[in-house]
């Protein structure tokens, strides 16, 4: 392969690099440090510090600000890095170009920067930003581990930023490579997310484009790669191929040419155990499963592989033949529970659907009962759905599911009248009401609740590894559903093989449908461009894991103005709405922290996040304190201890204000 032109790192800096103490799944991040993505190997986000507490966190204040180096046609504004902090240095990559960078943790000074130019390849990548690096270390110095835009896998001295000509071809692994089908075309596959390291083994996952226009789409194989050298050891075949587990779920032999069915999001592991947790999406196509009948393991589900050998330890599947884009958006937790006085080393996985599963993360059992239960039924020529779906009986869904006139808005009566004949344009039902046919029967499509941005996404959610509580930030936002036939023919049912079929349309990506011409409001589906459902539209739930009953719930962030300002609310009295869009969180030893959103929808005249950044009492879910950033929160939070202070760590940017991180000390 060629490995394009490289540039050497800018700054460096010589660093004493701390001996890596495995980071035990179940209590949190240690030695003051933030060493995975979501903090410890077990994405709880959890770090025992206390330094920030209730009594000192209105004195939070900016400590420095870290600017990337914005090339390319655009500056960044949606950075969704998280940074990891390892013996006093923060390393995380940056920009549309995925720069890798090392920064002094106390006080925000590059050490050192390193840039790799793809060429054509990273032009044609699916996606420039990402969520940051992975740390490795024998003792014998560290190296640092990423995915290029262009899908490369190099590993970098984490002391020079220099690659490790040991790995790859000098430093360079090509993920194009031993994907065990043909080679895509450029532009095709990618990552959003960083790899995982279990032991001396690279997990790697990839991201695909959504809503494919055909069957056929490249596949999210999982592939663990050696630490050293870069030789794959093993490849997991998320859609089984003929001759393995799960291979009779794909009828039709679609298992051969369906795609997608990867892994977008981050990644768990038990260091203990040897086990990692894999959390995988939907498979194509995103809406329409008829060129693919059948359960289609192992799409929407968590599997558990052997990190050193690649096999099948278990997986559960949270949704059954999927056409609604509930992928498994978000790396599961891992911590230690009693229930009912029986230890339990526990996984616990925030779904799109609003739910929190919880199973035995060694055998994959539920801890609670988890119920096959009839739902709606497909009518979309071609299609044939599960008639049963997976419902847990604890915890309760952290967010509204299904959609009736019960949930609309009704602020005034004029207004639920409008949200009323809204509704009557489209198929509602409880959850699991399957996508129908754009027109058929004079309907505009499905209205589903929680939509394909969830319930929960890629910000998940973080647990207390001391207490068992999870805090879960969620969205509520129906959207419409409606499958377009892709030929005249398509009236009739599918033959085996057929090509016809249909995508997810009305609105499924951009939010649905508006009313009509109407006063300035939130760029919302309801009427006159509100909310179509009563409020809070973000919140945040606490979920005690030892019970699996709700603490509190309280919405996330003050009602948006285009809300309290709509003239069709003059003079009505509107609670706290929280901002419809799910905060990044992070737990410590005392509060709960959480921004008000991703970025997501922060575009003009939508009721989309703002730039407060809360502190929550843990115990009640009551605002403690809160602090106005300079822009949106974009990545999630990190937090650690260096030279006896405790900063806190965030993206931020929004379309008026280039991304940035910035450190949050008490002042």
């Amino acid at each position: 392969m060629s490995v394009g032109t490289r540039c050497i790192p800018i700054v460096v800096v010589a660093l004493l690099l701390a001996t890596q103490v495995p980071s035990s799944a179940q209590t949190g991040t240690t030695d003051g440090e933030w060493r995975f993505y979501n903090g410890d190997a077990g994405s709880t986000r959890y770090a025992p510090f206390d330094q920030i507490s209730k009594d000192t966190v209105a004195d939070l204040g900016i400590a420095w600000r870290w600017t990337p180096d914005h090339r390319g046609p655009r500056p960044e504004t949606n950075y969704q890095a998280t940074p990891l902090m390892v013996g006093g240095v923060l390393y995380v990559t940056a920009g549309t170009e995925r720069d890798v960078v090392a920064i002094d943790a106390g006080s925000g000074v590059t050490r050192w920067v390193w840039r790799y130019n793809e060429g054509p390849r990273g032009d044609a990548a699916p996606r420039r930003n990402h969520r940051g690096v992975a740390y490795w270390t024998d003792g014998d110095g560290g190296r640092i581990v990423y995915i290029t835009p262009g899908f490369n896998l190099i590993s970098l001295d984490a002391r020079t930023g220099l690659p490790d000509p040991r790995f790859g071809l000098e430093g360079i692994v090509d993920l194009y490579d031993d994907l065990d089908r043909p080679r895509p075309r450029l532009g095709a596959i990618g990552s959003t997310s960083p790899p995982i390291i279990v032991g001396d083994v690279i997990v790697v996952g990839s991201a695909q484009s959504a809503f494919a226009p055909s069957k056929e789409n490249p596949t999210g194989f999982v592939r663990g790669y050696d630490v050293r050298t870069g030789e794959r050891r093993w490849i997991f075949h998320t859609i089984p191929v003929a001759g393995e587990f799960g291979n009779e779920t794909w009828g039709n032999d679609s298992w051969s040419y369906t795609g997608n069915a990867g892994v977008w999001a981050p990644m768990s592991a038990d260091p203990e155990l040897g086990y990692v947790y894999l959390p995988i999406e939907t498979a194509t196509n995103d809406t329409y499963g008829g060129d693919r009948p059948g359960d289609n393991l192992f799409a929407e589900s968590v599997v558990c592989l052997d990190a050193a050998t690649g096999e099948r330890v278990w997986h559960f599947q949270f949704v059954h033949h999927g056409v609604w884009d509930w992928d498994t958006p978000n790396a599961p937790m891992l911590l230690d529970i009693t229930v009912d006085g029986r230890p339990i080393k526990a996984l616990a996985q925030a779904t799109k659907q609003a739910w929190l599963y919880v199973l035995d993360r060694e055998t994959g059992d539920p801890v609670w009962p988890i119920e096959e239960r009839p739902v709606p039924q497909t009518d979309v020529p071609g299609e044939r759905t599960s008639p049963t779906q997976p419902f847990p009986t604890k915890p309760a869904a952290f967010d509204r599911q299904g959609l009736t006139h019960d949930d609309l808005i009704d602020f005034t009566p004029e207004l639920r009248a409008e949200a009323v004949e809204i509704v009557s344009q489209y198929r509602i039902g409880p959850i699991f009401t399957p996508p129908s046919v754009r027109g058929a029967n004079g309907l505009r499509g499905t209205l589903i609740l929680p939509g394909l941005i969830g319930g929960a996404n890629w910000q998940g959610a973080a647990a207390d590894a001391e207490t068992g509580v999870v805090y879960v930030p969620s969205i509520t936002n129906p959207m419409a559903y409606g499958v377009t036939l892709r030929d005249a023919e398509a009236a009739a049912p599918a033959q085996p093989g057929g090509g016809r079929g249909g995508r997810g349309g009305g609105g499924g990506r951009g939010g649905g449908q508006q009313s009509r011409t109407a006063p300035p409001g939130c760029g919302m589906m309801g009427p006159q461009g509100l909310p179509l459902t009563k409020p809070p539209y973000g919140r945040i739930t606490a979920i005690d894991l030892r019970t699996g009953d709700h603490l509190w719930m309280v919405p996330n962030g003050e009602t948006p103005d285009c809300i309290t300002n709509h003239p069709a609310l003059a003079g009505v009295d509107i609670p706290m709405t929280g901002r419809p869009e799910r905060g990044g969180i992070i737990v410590t030893k005392t509060l709960v922290f959480a921004g008000e959103g991703s970025g997501l929808f922060a575009v003009p005249g939508r009721a989309s996040g703002g730039p407060m950044f809360r502190a929550y009492d843990k115990a009640t879910g009551a605002v403690v304190s809160e602090l106005e950033l300079p822009a949106h929160q974009t990545g999630i939070p990190m937090t650690y201890m260096l030279d006896g202070t405790q900063y806190i760590v965030m993206a931020i940017g929004n379309r008026d204000h280039p991304a940035e991180l910035v450190a949050l000390t008490v002042q």
